[in-house]
């Protein structure tokens, strides 16, 4: 815009910028449009323009290459975040799948040491009701000798009342002989 101005104004003279109406400053004094020096003021303004054209379009360059970075790194974070929310949520679920499977193998194991107790006590019952304990010669040789004098007290109790019994016999057959003989 400043340069339409100035080229409108050198290439017009004097009179370019005056304003019409009343409203006119008074004249400096014999001001007049210089058109050696436009050149260089225009060519210092368009090459001003220009570098600002290029800072500019590199500013919205970068401006939109940064938006862009900015919403791939926002996709990427929010992806993330859903990933670690739902890894958080596996793993409590299967935390607590650990947790019950423990606290079910725990009283397994309770009732299975429990079990394992049981049957170590009735196994040592059993080995030594199992276990064959060979007597020495001395200890066979007496408790043979003890089993042969409590036959021979047996045999002897035996024949006793063996005599008693045929002396009652006789005693009862001849007690019958007599009330027989009596009766007749």
């Amino acid at each position: 815009m400043a340069l339409k101005v100035l080229k409108d104004y050198y290439a017009q003279g004097e009179g370019a910028l005056i304003q019409s109406g009343n409203t006119q400053p008074a004249d400096p004094g014999g001001h007049s449009a210089a058109s050696g020096v436009a050149s260089g003021i225009i060519g210092m303004i368009e090459v001003i323009e220009s570098d600002f054209s290029k800072n500019l379009a590199a500013s919205i360059a970068e401006e939109d290459t940064a938006a862009v970075e900015y919403e791939k790194i926002s996709m990427e974070n929010r992806v993330s975040k859903a990933m670690k929310e739902q890894d958080v949520k596996y793993k409590t679920k299967e935390a607590a799948s650990l947790d019950k499977a423990i606290a079910e193998h725990s009283s397994d194991l309770e009732g299975v040491e429990t079990e394992l107790d049981a049957v170590m006590s009735y196994t040592k019952t059993l080995r030594a009701q199992c276990d064959v304990k060979v007597e020495s010669y001395e200890e066979r040789k007496k408790r043979r000798e003890a089993e042969i004098d409590g036959l021979k007290q047996a045999l002897q109790i035996l024949e006793g009342e063996a005599v008693f019994i045929q002396r009652q016999h006789k005693e009862a057959h001849s007690l019958r002989g007599i009330v027989s003989h009596k009766k007749l």
